[in-house]
């Protein structure tokens, strides 16, 4: 690394406080890490706390910025002295976290639950990836094929959050899947559930245009839509859902990728006995949850955290053999200085996926 040079960041000082400044480089202490030169980094939700709120349990402050950013991808730029996976100048996407690998988690194989995991954009440990450069493992950066860019190099995280969820369904071939939330997860989710052989993908929205998108995405072989009546109750809408999509005595599977309460609500009520739901996107911290029906139904309930072990991989394998389709899902692309209007733009949910671009000097 040049002694001159610089790493210019996007950091977070508290709510709607983001200052451009110049961080140390990353060095190279420990032979199995690598220094990424970041291309782009996309925007997720969890970014729009930050920004509105200045974090959602744990906040930055004034006296601890925090450099945003954790769906990315990179170029090689140094490898320590035990890497020989990866050589200076290779494409790759990033898993923006790592754990102790000492834990029991960790040894248990669900290195994602790890206490001491440390996650790229979380406070007050670890700093995000809009920066020039990034540290982290080279175990955790995905060489890409010559099918995925770097641009869609980015959405593996994204895609990965879904191929964990799905993972944890256990979709089997002719599952009736109901997805909500047709944003980048929900998208994700059912496109996956179709690769898993999913007979039935039903992805629920309260947006027109989002449903649009999310029938050309899925397939009309596979994929539906459908929008809730705000009209009726969470049990009127999944009765009318099971109805009009001819799911007999309910869906085998229910997954929701929005995190509103409505929506987790009538997933539970549209399940068949003995469904499936998971819960993937994150909303508010409480909510009325139809427990009885949980019990009588006797369904099986599942969290889905992030990802794990091998969803990353099961993820660029689909995109790079053609499975899964990724045109239309980036909708803007940002330069590095306009951070904040990126976030701005997903706060307002114009489009479906936004990226920034790394910093260019």
């Amino acid at each position: 690394m040049d002694s001159d040079a610089k790493n210019p960041s996007c950091l977070l000082y508290g709510p709607l406080d983001a200052r451009f400044e110049d961080r140390p480089v990353p060095v190279l202490s420990d032979p199995h890490d690598v220094i990424l030169r970041i291309a782009y980094t996309g925007v997720c939700g969890s970014d729009v706390h930050f920004w509105l709120d200045g974090g959602i349990r744990t906040y930055v402050s004034e006296a601890r910025p925090l450099t945003m950013g954790h769906e990315a991808s990179g170029t090689i730029h140094a490898v320590g002295s035990a890497v020989s996976s990866l050589v200076p100048g290779d494409k790759v996407a990033i898993e923006p976290g790592y754990p102790c690998s000492r834990c029991e988690r960790c040894k248990s194989g669900r290195y994602h639950l790890c206490p001491e995991m440390k996650f790229a954009a979380d406070p007050p440990k670890v700093h995000g990836t809009l920066s020039k450069y990034f540290l982290l493992p080279a175990s955790f950066c995905y060489k890409l094929p010559e099918s995925i860019s770097l641009s869609e190099a980015a959405l593996m995280e994204p895609l990965a959050v879904a191929v964990h969820a799905i993972r944890l369904a256990d979709i089997k071939p002719g599952s009736r899947v109901i997805v909500f939330g047709a944003a980048t997860v929900g998208l994700f989710c059912a496109a996956v559930a179709r690769e898993f052989g999913a007979s039935t993908v039903v992805s629920v929205d309260i947006l027109e245009h989002k449903l649009r998108f999310a029938q050309k995405f899925v397939g009309s072989s596979v994929g539906r839509t459908a929008m809730p009546d705000s009209s009726l109750t969470p049990e009127e809408n999944a009765k009318r859902l099971v109805e009009e999509h001819q799911l007999g005595e309910g869906a085998d599977i229910a997954i929701d990728a929005s995190g509103a309460e409505a929506s987790v609500q009538t997933a539970i009520f549209a399940l068949r006995m003995g469904g499936t739901f998971v819960q993937v996107g994150m909303g508010k911290r409480k909510i009325e949850f139809p427990i009885s029906e949980l019990c009588e139904h006797e369904i099986t309930a599942r969290g889905s955290f992030r990802y794990g072990a091998g969803d990353f991989d099961l993820g660029i394998r689909l995109v790079g053999q053609g499975k899964i389709i990724l045109s239309g899902i980036i909708t803007k692309v940002f330069p590095f200085e306009s951070a904040t209007e990126a976030w701005e733009t997903a706060k307002r949910g114009e489009g479906t996926k936004t990226l920034i671009e790394g910093p260019r000097n």
